[in-house]
């Protein structure tokens, strides 16, 4: 990938699901270190985009690149190891197990000798978790859950991560601390693709929005200049304009 290259480019992807067109003519773009919120109403087509991306859905038409690789029909173990993870709406931990335990069980994806060390550096980014670390996961809180499930995928030295709705049911200190968490990893230089409900949050989050309509883009741009049109759009006009 050259420095002028998106990091991850999707350009036309179409999607079935037997008779029903799950996504239609979708293009999207982002840089490396960069964050996209992609949003939009249930069955707006938000998890199959992730998950076609990741290589889990296959597309009919259009074409997936990755860091300068065509991964349009490449199935999700390839894409996994080029640096995209996908975290699946739901937590991805192991709820018997303590921290480390998850952390170790993620880091068996590395080298022998490059485990131990990136589970200390998972640690060391995430000390909140440190001082669980002989906890079990299944006692530790909603947000903390999903800030191991974000720790797990940070060890394994991802260039992309795709978190699909991370705070779907929590709290509102909950949603809280999950953003403190993607904010931690993109401070590491992750880049991220943030599937989200929580549109405020998402749009001061994210460097780029697009916005997803019965599998189509509705709207896409910097969320610099986003919030009166994608608000209006998504939550209506009434909404949008007591932000504006």
């Amino acid at each position: 990938m050259t420095a002028s290259q998106p990091l991850l480019s999707v350009k036309e992807l179409r999607v079935r699901y037997g008779p029903a067109l799950a996504l239609d003519n979708v293009s999207i773009e982002i840089s490396a270190g960069q964050a996209l919120a992609v949003l939009g109403s249930n069955g707006a087509g938000k998890s199959t985009l992730a998950r076609t991306v990741s290589g889990l859905v296959p597309g009919q038409a259009g074409t997936v690149h990755f860091d300068g690789a065509d991964v349009t029909r490449a199935p999700a173990h390839q894409i996994r190891r080029l640096g995209l993870v996908y975290l699946p709406e739901g937590r991805g931990i192991f709820p018997a197990l303590t921290v480390v335990e998850n952390l170790r069980i993620a880091a068996a994806l590395l080298p022998r000798g490059n485990r131990k060390a990136a589970v200390c550096r998972g640690l060391e980014i995430f000390p909140s978790l440190a001082a669980r670390r002989s906890m079990k996961a299944g006692l530790l809180s909603g947000g903390e859950q999903q800030m191991l499930s974000l720790c797990r995928a940070f060890i394994l030295r991802p260039k992309l991560i795709i978190a699909d709705e991370m705070s779907l049911g929590l709290a509102p200190k909950l949603v809280d601390l999950v953003f403190e968490s993607l904010a931690t990893l993109r401070k590491d230089d992750v880049t991220i693709v943030l599937v989200e409900q929580f549109v405020h949050r998402a749009l001061e989050f994210a460097d780029h929005a697009v916005l997803l309509s019965r599998g189509r883009v509705a709207w896409q741009g910097p969320t610099s200049s986003a919030k009166h049109e994608v608000l209006a759009r998504y939550l209506g006009e009434t909404a949008a304009a007591t932000v504006a």
